[in-house]
């Protein structure tokens, strides 16, 4: 009895560890975030980590301001050094795209604007192509004042809408999170002054 017990069980077990591998096959780890941190910044001496726990407020004026939902407790990212000086942020976030989570990260200028966008884990069966170069480099040098529209100022990808849409709406969380609550927190003698006008 206990062993027909026990090979039903394994009947019922084997499609389901199946699935479970056939699920994980699609997984592909293109980056980690140490060399994501290499490719963004390769000038950069050090790299100073910090996690930044979100208070209630924050989380609304990001949301506020992004138009989409915050549902991470805090926000982690690197300031790249070099010397003295700031040469940016590596902000890492992840969305969800058609059924698994993307992991990505966002490479920002002191003054905010996008220098570079790296996806680091990506486990959807269907949409990779937004690791393209082509679709990543549009992003360069867009700040909050930009729409972040897909089929807009954002070109979508057959085949890949729900993860476009899922990380140009992610990214345009990261940058609001950058100007309203990690950007006062930096050096203000080492961060530009976006409000101030441009030298003749």
């Amino acid at each position: 009895m206990m062993q027909q017990i026990g090979k039903r069980f394994l009947l019922w077990l084997l499609p389901v560890a199946l699935l479970f591998v056939a699920n994980q096959s699609h997984a592909e780890r293109y980056l980690t975030s140490d060399e994501a941190k290499k490719i963004c910044f390769p000038q950069a001496d050090r790299f100073e980590e910090r996690v930044h726990p979100f208070t209630a407020e924050q989380k609304k004026t990001v949301e506020k301001q992004s138009g989409q939902p915050v549902r991470l407790r805090g926000q982690r990212y690197w300031i790249a050094h070099q010397g003295t000086n700031i040469l940016g942020l590596l902000i890492a976030d992840h969305v969800l795209g058609k059924h698994e989570i993307i992991d990505y990260a966002v490479a920002l200028a002191p003054d905010g604007k996008v220098l570079q966008i790296e996806i680091l884990d990506y486990r959807e069966s269907h949409g990779y192509e937004i690791r393209g170069a082509k679709w990543r480099e549009q992003f360069k040098g867009k700040t909050t004042q930009d729409k972040f529209r897909l089929n807009g100022d954002i070109y979508n990808i057959s085949g890949a809408t729900i993860s476009c849409r899922n990380v140009t709406d992610g990214i345009k969380r990261v940058l609001a999170t950058f100007e309203l609550v990690l950007r006062p927190a930096l050096p203000a003698d080492r961060v530009p002054d976006q409000s101030a006008p441009p030298k003749s």
